[in-house]
């Protein structure tokens, strides 16, 4: 059976830091693409980033230079570090596992295999 928890999600202020974890069972997490979305209240899902395997990074235009995504294959988890917080950051924050070794950013959430449940994360202006 597979899991994706995060945990991480709290109340900032902006211009605040918070990092968020996801840690992954159930499968062979070297093999996932692993990503990041989040959705705000009244809107749809979006795209955060991604991480492949061998630790490349692909982020969003909203998040580019404030947030960074790192993962450590031998515990099972995946990171999200969030920095320089806004207000439009308020969001629910889901990780995905999606089994592919293709090199294309996927920015689709349907597209992924597997979903965590979720972590608020709330900052305050």
């Amino acid at each position: 059976q597979v899991q994706l928890v995060e945990s991480g999600g709290g109340l900032v202020q902006a211009g605040g830091s918070v990092s968020l974890s996801c840690a992954a069972s159930g499968l062979l997490f070297r093999t996932y693409v692993m990503g990041w979305f989040r959705q705000a209240p009244g809107k749809e899902r979006e795209f955060v980033g991604v991480i492949w395997s061998g630790g490349r990074t692909y982020a969003a235009d909203s998040v580019k230079g404030r947030f960074t995504i790192s993962r450590d294959n031998a515990k099972n988890i995946v990171y999200l570090q969030m920095n320089n917080l806004k207000p439009e950051d308020t969001a629910v924050y889901y990780c995905a596992a999606k089994r592919t070794f293709s090199t294309a950013v996927e920015s689709n959430w349907g597209r992924y295999n597997y979903w965590g449940q979720g972590t608020q994360v709330t900052v305050s202006s």
